[in-house]
């Protein structure tokens, strides 16, 4: 099916008829004038001034001023000679696209002033009657140019902020992106370089030593099968660790920990998250397990209780145990999988509590940032 001809984009609404109306406005006010040479003159004068506001808003530096001080000298000349005051409507939205803070604070000065002076001279000095007629739409028209230029400044600001924050957001997933692999880099070589070295050197031997000693061949080549096996379960682990672990499966996993240090679990009924993204859920779920192997490596507990908190804000994990609980001044340093906590939450803007009462109680808690929906869901 053929798409219709439109003349106007369906986000632009009414706008481009409101702009079509006060281009044909002046020659109505131009045509009621009685001299030839005025109609002459106020043809012109439009005609100089769509030119003009073209090349305004193509040019850069200085011819800025230029053009909108031709323009502004326009628009007064026409609402002087003709009383039409429309014009100064253009101008006003020129005035808020302008980048340049000081640029647009002078110009938008000049032009409420010039326009103010030239409304004013026709009301109070010239007392034309066809100008009086149209006052509330001449008031409409100056409280454009007060209001208008100030309201597209600050949406163009805050377009272009916005527009710096997708490209820092681009940015930082193009650097998480490369800090992945130079760590995938270094894992797979810590895993598998010394490993691979080991069999390497180990094979050699054992070829050496078929014909002498076969027995010793038969036992290097034994140690050759076992490390190879190593490296192949270290392998699926690092590869597992990778593709990101969920809260609902690590708290299986934290139940059947629990259950084998003869600890007791208990939880709110409902233990879960929505709408999280993967890798907010996956620091939760390492700092989770964590504090959970802390518990069962040190606390001396007989239960442990685990609280999962979402709000609209943040979400708020407990992990709370009735053993000996945590020393005084507590340094993270000193290892107890505490410092890999707390740097897995700065990387997310999350906070690490740890009060000792009645046992250890942790608590862990993040920004609750929402996870984006598919192009399709937005639809």
């Amino acid at each position: 099916m053929h798409k219709r001809f439109m003349i106007f984009q369906k986000s632009a609404g009414i706008s481009p008829y409101i702009w079509s109306v006060f281009s044909i406005l002046p020659f109505y006010f131009i045509f009621e004038s009685s001299s030839t040479n005025e109609m002459i003159v106020g043809i012109l004068l439009t005609i100089f001034f769509f030119i003009s506001y073209r090349f305004a808003f193509i040019s850069k530096g200085w011819t800025v001023y230029l053009w909108t001080i031709i323009l502004i000298g326009i628009s007064i000349t026409m609402t002087i000679l003709f009383h039409y005051v429309y014009f100064a409507f253009y101008i006003a939205y020129f005035n808020g696209n302008i980048k340049d803070r000081i640029a647009f604070i002078t110009l938008y000065i000049v032009h409420l002033v010039c326009t103010t002076i030239s409304i004013n001279y026709n009301v109070v000095v010239l007392q034309e009657q066809l100008f009086i007629k149209q006052l509330p739409f001449i008031i409409i028209i100056w409280f454009s140019a007060i209001l208008l230029p100030f309201n597209i400044y600050n949406r163009k600001k805050q377009e272009q902020l916005e527009e710096q924050l997708e490209d820092a957001n681009k940015r930082i997933s193009e650097l998480v992106k490369q800090e992945e692999r130079q760590r995938i880099a270094r894992d797979l070589h810590d895993t598998l370089g010394q490993k691979l070295s080991l069999i390497g050197l180990k094979s050699d031997l054992a070829r050496k030593l078929i014909s002498k000693d076969p027995e010793q061949a038969r036992n290097e080549l034994k140690d050759v099968q076992q490390t190879a096996r190593t490296a192949l379960n270290e392998v699926r682990k690092m590869v597992s660790q990778m593709r990101g672990i969920r809260l609902k499966e690590e708290i299986i996993r934290v139940k059947q920990l629990l259950k084998a240090a003869q600890i007791e679990f208990v939880s709110d009924q409902h233990i879960g998250l929505t709408n999280v993204s993967p890798f907010l859920e996956n620091i939760l779920s390492m700092c989770l397990k964590e504090a959970v192997t802390n518990v069962v490596k040190h606390s001396q507990a007989s239960t442990c209780h685990i609280a999962i908190v979402q709000t609209e804000n943040e979400i708020c994990i407990t992990v709370k145990d009735d053993g000996i609980g945590i020393m005084e001044n507590h340094d993270f340093t000193n290892g107890n999988g505490l410092q890999g906590i707390k740097e897995r939450l700065e990387f997310v803007n999350g906070t690490l509590e740890i009060f000792a009462q009645d046992g250890t109680n942790v608590m862990i808690k993040v920004p609750n940032v929402v996870k984006l929906m598919d192009k399709e869901e937005r639809i």
